[in-house]
């Protein structure tokens, strides 16, 4: 019999770890995905010696051509099934968008945006089959409004946020479970990742990744759109009331000279 597992993309740091370690801690197997084969590595060793479960490491860029079937080709291969799929590979960049290069802009798109719905849309039909699984999608409280420098990411959360409302509203009745998870601002390696000064931001803004990771997997099940955090929460349900202009230029005053 294939041994159910929690398939995580991202999982060598930040909230993709955070959410690893937190599904080890109900007793989920997982299969990890990153690039940082090291990484990934002590984490399972972790994971395996903390709480008795299997992890499965799998390094792959998932930029490269064929990378997502080629992930879930070994997880076949190695008599696994993916019962938890979560899609939290990803990366921002900040900077005027005509002064970044584009090649790395549509890395962005590719990692954000196609490998995410290549995933997903590989992993549902037998989620559907079974009648049974969890799609969650890591967005950010950036998909609720253009995002001036950082652009390509503010519009590749947008999508994530839409696609999952969407798939949500489909799979009604089946059995399989999609949350969208949007967090604000998460003491990760993200910020620096991105080039962005986010020393601006008051602390009560802040959340841990691991408070970002208790609050999705409680939310599964219960909600399609999760905003982590009452600020955050209370900040993106006021932007809907908002012209999305204004908006813009908002976030153009605020992260003009944060964003190198």
């Amino acid at each position: 019999m294939a041994q159910n597992v929690a398939l995580v993309t991202g999982a060598s740091s930040g909230i993709g770890e955070a959410l690893a370690r937190r599904l080890a801690r109900d007793g989920r197997s997982l299969v990890l995905v990153a690039r940082r084969a090291d990484r990934l590595e002590s984490l399972a060793e972790a994971l395996r010696a903390e709480h008795g479960v299997e992890a499965h490491v799998l390094a792959q860029d998932l930029l490269q051509a064929g990378a997502v079937q080629a992930v879930l080709a070994e997880v076949e291969r190695r008599g696994l099934t993916v019962e938890w799929l979560v899609n939290n590979a990803g990366f921002g960049t900040g900077g005027r968008f005509d002064q970044l290069p584009v090649e790395h802009e549509l890395e962005e798109v590719r990692l954000n945006v196609e490998a995410l719905v290549e995933f997903t849309g590989r992993c549902l039909p037998g989620m559907v089959a079974r009648r049974r699984g969890s799609v969650m999608n890591i967005a950010s409280m950036a998909a609720f409004g253009p995002m001036a420098y950082s652009a390509t990411y503010g519009a590749t959360k947008a999508f994530v946020l839409s696609f999952s409302e969407a798939i949500a509203a489909e799979l009604r009745g089946t059995g399989v479970q999609v949350l969208c998870v949007c967090p604000g601002f998460t003491r990760t390696e993200f910020q620096e990742k991105a080039h962005i000064d986010a020393s601006a931001v008051p602390g009560f803004f802040w959340m841990s990744a691991e408070e970002v990771a208790d609050q999705a997997v409680g939310a599964l099940g219960r909600d399609t759109v999760l905003v982590n955090g009452f600020m955050n929460s209370l900040a993106t349900t006021t932007l809907r009331f908002v012209p999305r202009s204004l908006v813009a230029r908002a976030t153009a005053v605020f992260m003009k000279g944060r964003a190198a």
